[in-house]
């Protein structure tokens, strides 16, 4: 299904209705591509909600060549290191398990749990970048990675098909006092063959 990016205006109207239906923002989630060999690679992303920002830009999905160390080329011969959206969407996230972390040791948290999720040095250190400034300053956050309550409204097709897919979304939430969570698994990701990585995060409601 085709998504459109869609106007300031209507953007501002999908925020000023949440007192109706509460929305989150699904925050820069991100899409490396590692082929075993030069490989030409076309991503379409079905969305449960509005795209506010995509780069590069999202028409009929994104065609790109893709190099085994990750760069990605498109037709104009423009490089990027992944495919960036951003959207909104009435999902709700899962914090049925998770962590509840000081945001003093949020950095320590976050690179140790990317780190067994399967996240290369690279895709965490970008990861930290984006989310650690909103984390850290906070007394606690509580944390819960994303499985079904994410992939299933954000559903990707790839042409080829990948042969490993690691998916790692964030919900997280500032808290003022510790919280007791049942502990999330978090298993390892076997990366085989043509891998497709991505990470983003939410902050949701309070």
């Amino acid at each position: 299904m085709k998504r459109v990016l869609v106007p300031l205006w209507l953007t501002a109207l999908l925020l000023l209705s949440a007192c109706r239906a509460e929305e989150s923002g699904d925050a820069k989630p991100v899409l490396y591509l590692y082929p075993e060999e030069k490989t030409a690679v076309t991503v379409r992303l079905d969305y449960d909600g509005a795209l506010t920002c995509t780069y590069p830009a999202y028409e009929d999905g994104w065609t790109v060549t893709a190099a085994p160390d990750g760069t990605l080329t498109d037709a104009s011969g423009q490089t990027y290191n992944y495919l960036y959206w951003e959207g909104i969407s009435q999902g709700e996230y899962d914090f049925s398990q998770g962590f509840c972390v000081p945001g003093e040791d949020t950095a320590a948290f976050l690179e140790d749990a990317l780190s067994r999720l399967g996240l290369t040095r690279r895709e965490a250190n970008e990861f930290l970048v984006y989310w650690l400034p909103q984390m850290e300053p906070n007394p606690y956050n509580l944390i819960a990675f994303q499985s079904a309550a994410y992939t299933n409204r954000a559903r990707l097709t790839v042409t080829p098909e990948p042969d490993s897919v690691l998916r790692v979304f964030m919900a997280w939430k500032s808290l003022d006092a510790p919280a007791e969570i049942p502990e999330q698994d978090l298993p390892a990701f076997d990366r085989t063959g043509f891998a497709l990585v991505e990470w983003g995060g939410a902050r949701a409601p309070s």
